[in-house]
């Protein structure tokens, strides 16, 4: 009897020391499978962070405004494709954020200003940036719900402009061209400030404190019997600067010509080259042509 007891305690032994032994070799074989997936999941971790990274031009990554800019670049962004190249385009509704983003690396080009402007802010904020090439002219207008011309326009009236220095000189030109207002003797009407008017007979007050994106909304709010709109954020809240407004500026020959900005050096990509050929190409040309109307105009 005591020989069976033990008996039966030594094969219970067993049993449970080869179920020990089995779960072991599962364990490590489970361990093993985890292992394989760990590394699995590494691949395609760094696998995925290089197609977010790209082959160098795949992408261009570009801010701009609404419109036309971002327009004129959906329109681009179909002939881009036949060549391998994405624009990733992000809408900027304002004039200050473009350079930033660019000057941070967050994108690689922005597509929303003119030469004087990026000039300034070259000068303002120390941005290390330059022009890829100019694509098209919005010719600024001036609007009145109370006034046909600007020569009716009243003594003492308000001019609401936007608070862009860099274009204190073209809301001039309008007045200037009108006999209305004189600056001074030497100064190139595209360099001139308020400060340089030497005549102003009507006493005329130009009131510069708003952004330039706010001016549509004042506009139809009637705020100032005149104002002074660019024509991206007049197209944008449905003003047409040929047919809303009682003066609009002749686009030929205009040093305001929109451009696509980038880091300095960032011209010679060969991506940013292939962009450049495409929005200076007859295909943009005509887009501009046939969807603005005089609106926007491309750039010689």
């Amino acid at each position: 009897m005591r020989k069976l007891f033990l008996f039966m305690v030594l094969s219970v032994f067993a049993v449970v020391l080869a179920a020990c032994g089995n779960g072991g070799e599962e364990g490590t074989e489970e361990s093993a499978d985890t292992g394989g997936e760990t590394e699995e999941s590494a691949e395609t971790e760094e696998t995925a962070s290089e197609d977010a990274s790209g082959e160098a031009g795949g992408t261009i990554s570009i801010a701009a405004s609404p419109a036309p800019h971002a327009e004129i670049l959906e329109e681009a962004a179909t002939i881009l494709e036949e060549d391998g190249i994405e624009l990733d385009i992000s809408i900027v509704n304002d004039y200050t954020t473009p350079n930033r983003l660019l000057a941070d690396e967050e994108v690689d080009a922005n597509f929303f200003q003119h030469t004087p402007y990026l000039e300034g802010e070259i000068e303002s904020h120390g941005y290390d940036l330059e022009s890829a090439g100019n694509v098209h002219i919005e010719p600024m207008a001036v609007y009145s719900q109370d006034y046909e011309s600007l020569e009716e326009v009243p003594e003492g009236s308000t001019i609401l402009v936007s608070n862009n220095p860099a274009e204190e000189g073209r809301f001039l030109s309008f007045f200037v061209d009108a006999g209305l207002v004189e600056i001074e003797d030497g100064i190139n009407i595209e360099d001139a400030t308020f400060d340089d008017i030497t005549e102003n007979p009507k006493n005329f007050d130009f009131n510069n404190q708003t952004a330039p994106e706010l001016l549509v909304e004042m506009y139809n709010n009637n705020e100032a019997p005149v104002v002074i709109i660019n024509s991206n954020f007049a197209i944008d809240g449905g003003l047409n600067p040929v047919d809303d407004s009682i003066a609009v500026e002749d686009g030929e020959g205009s040093p305001y010509a929109n451009l696509v900005a980038v880091r300095t050096g960032d011209a010679e990509r060969e991506d940013i080259q292939q962009l450049m050929e495409v929005l200076q190409g007859d295909e943009i040309k005509q887009f501009i042509e046939e969807t603005y109307q005089g609106e926007v105009i491309p750039a010689e």
